[in-house]
């Protein structure tokens, strides 16, 4: 039996912004950042969950706070329960009759508890010796319906229907694991697309995608309507004709102005238009998905909520669903988000990019095609080309697919020195002898992340 004895959140910031990495039409100065969390035990095995939330900089030291506001419902308490009962650690969580109020479940404090749900997930994958999504992928049907809350569901999907497109999903997970192993998944790159790049990187980074197997690209518009057409035509004279190339608006338009941009693009067969509006706008973004049909809308990535992609799927206003590892609340909910969209009948193309959120993402695409949907077909996961050199187990993307991880966890874990370099501060949270907790934080460069404090009998490092 073992307890947890300690929580360090680290405020993490890259400056991306100095080259436009990651500049579109409503970011066009964003430094990729993630408010980081570690859960220490005092396990003899020495093993420490990691997890994370992506932000783009200024407010990631808030999303500090919400992760550290959650360590009431961690300090001393079993890890074995914790780990043993994940639907239930969720329902805890989120249930929260106080933290609930600033929510309830969207805004910072349902992120934080994405960061808490996405590190204990990666202890237990780290204890069971597996990647995450094989840790998923052999779990029973009945064992992964548990991890659900479908309060708020049933009227679109009941634990019956989950249940039955888990218990189809059976037969042949072991044949679907080993092709996954064999052949990869697929992947699209936005790493030419960034708005703030030139023409000639455009056309440089397009070919390389080319070159490097990728089937698809993704350009980032709504800046300039005339902009927008030369670097759409520059891309498909780049590319030719048989590669894939999708827009991404960042949510810049209203409906009506979403759909008349987009009729000038047409003529350069747009694999789909992605966050054409507000993510907020559930019947906004069906009346753009009629006007601008057959060019599918995809969007999720900023989508609160299970609720909200229930009722996305509901009015049939995506016809893509783009998950994201952080924006909600952790592994369970994105279970319930794939089970929803398996229902529905709709693909799974996530969010990726920005920090560690392709290392993440890529666990849940690879257990959905394992055990939930059991297909990769109109399926792929965004890679960006940026800030990988950061983690522990960085994804390794060639001839145009995510090769899966084998590196037990659930590929959340940042590199110390990096944590150290561009960390503003970090901050630790422990139990004391008394039951008291200590806090301080230390300064960028001072000293490793909370040196500062007592070391119980059995801390481990890593």
């Amino acid at each position: 039996m073992s307890t947890v004895v300690a929580l360090e959140t680290s405020d993490v910031r890259f400056p991306t912004s100095l080259l436009l990495d990651g500049s579109d039409a409503m970011n066009p100065d964003p430094d990729y950042s993630a408010a980081y969390l570690r859960i220490l035990t005092d396990s003899d095995d020495g093993l420490v969950g990691h997890g994370f939330v992506f932000t783009i900089g200024r407010g990631n030291d808030v999303q500090v706070a919400a992760i550290e506001a959650l360590t009431d419902h961690l300090l001393g308490k079993n890890v074995e329960d914790l780990l043993d009962n994940m639907g239930e650690t969720w329902r805890s969580l989120v249930g929260d009759s106080q933290l609930r109020w600033l929510g309830p479940e969207k805004g910072v404090m349902h992120m934080a508890i994405g960061a808490v749900i996405n590190a204990l997930w990666d202890l237990k994958a780290k204890r069971a010796g597996l990647p995450l999504w094989q840790l998923l992928g052999r779990m029973t049907p009945e064992e992964l319906v548990e991890l659900v809350d479908f309060r708020y569901l049933t009227d679109a999907m009941t634990r019956e229907d989950a249940l039955a497109i888990l218990k189809r999903a059976q037969s042949g997970r072991a044949e679907r694991e080993v092709s996954l192993l064999q052949t990869g998944y697929p992947a699209y790159t936005t790493t030419p697309g960034w708005l703030g790049y030139s023409d000639e990187k455009l056309v440089r980074l397009a070919t390389e995608a080319v070159n490097d197997g990728f089937r698809m690209i993704k350009l980032k518009v709504g800046g300039d309507l005339e902009d927008d057409i030369r670097r759409m035509r520059i891309a498909r004279e780049t590319v030719g004709p048989d590669i894939r190339i999708g827009t991404d608006a960042n949510q810049r338009w209203g409906v009506a102005e979403a759909i008349e941009w987009m009729s000038h693009l047409t003529e350069f067969d747009v694999a789909w238009i992605e966050e054409p509006t507000s993510p907020d706008d559930i019947l906004g973004h069906a009346a753009i998905a009629r006007g601008v049909a057959p060019i599918p809308v995809a969007t999720g990535e900023h989508m609160q909520n299970r609720i909200m992609f229930k009722q996305f799927l509901q009015a049939d206003a995506l016809q893509v669903l783009q998950i994201d590892a952080t924006r909600v609340a952790g592994v369970n909910e994105n279970i319930a988000i794939l089970l929803l969209a398996a229902h529905f009948g709709v693909p799974v193309c996530p969010h990726a990019g920005g920090v560690g959120l392709c290392e993440a993402v890529q666990h849940l695409s690879m257990f959905d095609f394992v055990a939930v949907s059991g297909s990769m077909e109109g399926r792929v996961i965004e890679y960006v080309d940026h800030l990988h050199e950061h983690f522990v187990t960085p994804t390794d993307v060639r001839q145009g697919a995510y090769w899966p991880p084998l590196v037990p966890g659930a590929g959340t874990e940042m590199l110390e020195q990096s944590r150290i370099q561009y960390g503003r501060e970090a901050r630790q949270v422990r139990e004391s002898g008394s039951g008291s907790r200590e806090s301080d934080s230390v300064s960028q460069g001072s000293r490793e992340p909370g040196s500062v404090f007592r070391e119980p009998a059995r801390v481990p490092r890593g």
